[in-house]
């Protein structure tokens, strides 16, 4: 099957800045992805829903022998994350440090380590860069305070004005350093997964509810070929949610007529799994393995510290599916091999840069590629399952291309055979 008409439903992750940065970037991104294959891609302006939670844009793209149609959703949370960013910053500090430090002490950050030391790390940083600046502020409000003492000022009011200044200190060291450190937005996400994992967010659980309607509402009348549904970040465990809830709704969700993929990227699953209050995120997590009417492809990157790699979301949670599971394909991503040699030194230690990879433009052809994904004409389970034909197709000349779909529509033919037969495995790796 060739697609010709796709429709993607993007879960943003915890990012601020929303529906107006992502989409500059998208098309910024297109541009260059029009470039690399030498394709003509245009993109419509983006349309907001009344109730401003979800924004959908169109993308035409056509190449020598193909031409695809993508319906692209954008589903949005970034009023909730800006409220939490406008939190006081005495507020976000004692709550993250608390919860914290109840993660060191439930062993929570210990598992974290044991899963991904690196993921570990960074949750790590900005506790350490806030007691960096902590010392630093003491330092100062404790030469203020004996400066006082010097000068004959009771000690009562002297500590008073040292941890005045103290306070104040850090206040402003912490807001006019968060553009290069992200210390505030970090703990704000770390208060939110905290939150998230015990269910003290409903307005977030809320409009995840009216996100798995709309999911089921684009099934029931949509003609696309196929769906994807993105999650990147933490939209990788809110797209999970989001599916499983669907599912619930209408359990034959994936058997109407288009298949459904879901694709997470740099996921980090384990911020909300690892709770032993989230047994029902867990519960959804084993739903999503066993079920045949979904594919579910979890990409992983190791240069990446803000995903885990070489993770299983399903079996590293303590779920056993047995001979049942077939979800998800765990497919690992180099971005080495897709970023020009130069281009790749200047920003592999710019984490967040390096993170948002996954959802931008590739410098040089390859199978992963996340524009040829949401605009090409291969179906996305048969492109991770197969990729030296899916790349084939889009860099070959015509007798490569030819080649190269015989084998995608005979692989596919061969698996419906072993549908058929009874076997829910396709072609790759399974979780599990």
């Amino acid at each position: 099957m060739r697609v010709q008409h796709r429709h993607i439903i993007y879960i943003q992750g915890y990012d601020p800045r929303g529906l107006a940065q992502y989409y500059r970037m998208f098309r910024t991104e297109l541009r260059k992805f029009s470039r690399l294959y030498q394709v003509a891609a245009t993109i419509s302006r983006p349309k907001v829903a009344s109730d401003d939670e979800i924004a959908s844009w169109s993308i035409d793209t056509k190449a020598d022998d193909w031409q695809t149609r993508t319906s692209y959703d954008f589903l949005r949370f970034e009023d909730f994350i800006q409220q939490d960013l406008a939190s006081p910053i005495w507020r976000t500090v004692c709550h993250s440090v608390w919860i914290y430090w109840r993660l060191v002490l439930s062993g929570t950050i210990a598992r974290f380590g044991k899963a991904n030391w690196r993921f570990a790390t960074f949750i790590t940083y900005p506790h350490l860069l806030l007691l960096l600046q902590a010392a630093c502020a003491a330092g100062v409000a404790f030469v203020f305070e004996k400066g006082l003492n010097a000068l004959g000022i009771p000690d009562l009011f002297s500590i008073a004005a040292a941890f005045a200044i103290f306070v104040a200190l850090l206040g402003t060291m912490l807001k006019y350093t968060e553009n290069s450190t992200y210390v505030l937005y970090l703990l704000s996400d770390t208060i939110w997964t905290w939150e998230f994992s015990r269910r003290e967010r409903p307005e977030w659980d809320q409009r995840i509810d009216r996100f798995a309607q709309h999911l089921v509402n684009v099934v029931r009348t949509t003609d696309a070929d196929e769906i994807v549904i993105v999650g990147h970040s933490s939209g990788s465990f809110l797209s999970t949610e989001m599916l499983a809830r669907a599912l619930k709704l209408d359990p034959a969700l994936g058997r109407h007529g288009p298949r459904i993929v879901l694709l997470t990227l740099g996921g980090n699953f384990p911020i909300v799994g690892f709770h032993t209050v989230s047994a029902q995120f867990r519960e959804h997590l084993r739903m999503l393995a066993v079920e045949p009417s979904i594919d579910w492809i979890d990409c992983q990157a190791r240069k990446d510290v803000m995903n885990f790699y070489q993770f299983d979301p399903i079996a590293s949670h303590g779920i056993d599916v047995g001979a049942a599971g077939r979800n998800p394909r765990i497919v690992a991503v180099r971005f080495r091999d897709i970023i020009r040699p130069e281009h790749y030194t200047k920003f592999r230690w710019q984490f967040f840069r390096v993170h948002f990879q996954f959802v931008m433009a590739n410098e040089r052809p390859h199978a992963y590629d996340f524009f040829m994904i949401v605009c090409g004409p291969v179906p996305l389970s048969e492109r991770m399952a197969l990729p030296d034909a899916a790349l084939a197709v889009a860099t070959g000349d015509q007798a490569v291309r030819e080649s190269a779909w015989k084998t995608i529509e005979t692989a596919k033919n061969d698996a419906l055979g072993a549908g058929n037969a009874g076997s829910t495995e396709l072609f790759a790796r399974r979780s599990g």
